[in-house]
């Protein structure tokens, strides 16, 4: 059977955009998106189409996604479709049997509405309201008609049920613990994540700022369209007044992936993230997490792979001096910890939930 894996775009490599991807090679299927930046030999061995590009207004990118989606039909190409992100599950207006990998319903209409309001000016703000009704309006119609949901935790599977009503299946995302390695534990601390507002990277910045003997290093970016351009200069100029804090942007997922062979451990502030990958990709390389105790970091972190602290600047370096002692300690219950959640585990689980799908649209 062929399958087809929606995703939104590929306009810098995120946990999404890699579990997609790897949805891809283990169905054996092509992906299909809009956005498409990326090098080709980050899909070697996928088949990709884009649906066509996107004009960078914040907005009116992700609003031009959905309707690509919306106005795709490639039902006759394909025997099921799986959907990827905030955008690509609107594709279920003509794609069927489906499933609906969610990482999270839209948090800018639904949880974190009133936080991207206040952050907007207040003449921009009835604009604002009017698109998150419209948008919302549409997104709860396309997630009724997708055969199956799939969240991608606890977290998220209750979003799903709040906001949606509908019961969902929780599938982990997958992690290829054999492409992380440990190093040594250097002299720096890492932190991987957008530069996204809800990312909270100005707490880590705040308590490195008080601390010159230690060293954050910052990895992610924003590509044009997204809604927090301003915000990713905003963190780029506070970063720059302090020598012992370096945001390298976007950088190849190999560099990544030496960078957490390289790092001291790894820090997280997310707002009630949805499930977040990173804990895992530091834990397959050996490293202590240090994460805000919120969302899917409850899910991951255990205290023998690290710590669970308030989101304040005083609690994260409590927790860097505190872990920083002795991170070697943290590495085999790090490493088993990681392997929960291996790629070989998310194969077996999708794989049933296609047959269900496809079983029943016999």
């Amino acid at each position: 059977m062929k399958g087809a894996i929606f995703h939104d775009y590929y306009k810098f490599i995120g946990g999404g955009e890699i579990l997609a991807l790897s949805m891809a090679k283990i169905l054996h299927a092509d992906l299909i998106t809009t956005e498409l930046t990326l090098n080709k030999e980050f899909f070697e061995g996928v088949r990709v189409q884009s649906l066509g590009s996107l004009p960078a207004i914040p907005g009116i990118h992700q609003t031009m996604a959905m309707f690509r989606f919306e106005h795709s039909n490639l039902q006759d190409e394909y025997d099921y479709f799986i959907f990827s992100g905030n955008w690509a599950h609107h594709a279920s207006k003509h794609h069927s049997p489906s499933i609906f990998y969610c990482n999270t319903p839209v948090r800018a209409v639904y949880d974190l509405y009133p936080s991207f309001s206040q952050s907007l000016p207040f003449y921009s703000r009835p604009a604002y309201a009017a698109w998150a009704c419209a948008i919302k309006w549409k997104d709860q119609r396309s997630v009724k008609r997708v055969t199956k949901v799939v969240a991608n935790s606890k977290n998220v599977q209750e979003r799903i049920y709040r906001y949606h009503n509908r019961e969902s299946e929780v599938i982990y995302p997958a992690i290829d613990t054999s492409l992380y390695r440990c190093e040594e534990y250097g002299d720096f601390w890492l932190s991987v994540n957008r530069l996204y507002p809800e990312k909270r990277i100005y707490l880590q910045i705040e308590a490195f700022s008080r601390h010159p003997e230690e060293n954050l290093v910052i990895v992610g970016g924003c590509a044009p369209g997204d809604h927090a351009s301003s915000y990713a200069r905003y963190i780029y100029s506070l970063a720059a007044k302090y020598p012992n804090i370096n945001i390298l942007g976007q950088v190849p997922h190999e560099e990544v992936q030496s960078l957490y062979a390289r790092c001291k451990g790894l820090i997280c502030t997310a707002v009630n993230e949805d499930f977040g990958m990173t804990p895992l990709e530091a834990m397959a390389s050996g490293k202590p997490v240090i994460a805000v105790c919120e969302g899917g970091f409850l899910e991951t972190v255990t205290p023998s792979c690290g710590v669970l602290i308030a989101a304040d600047q005083r609690s994260i370096f409590e927790a860097v001096q505190k872990v920083g002692v002795n991170p070697e300690q943290f590495h085999d219950a790090c490493i088993s910890r990681a392997a929960e959640f291996d790629i070989s585990v998310f194969k077996k689980k999708i794989l049933v939930a296609v047959d269900e799908i496809t079983r029943d649209a016999v």
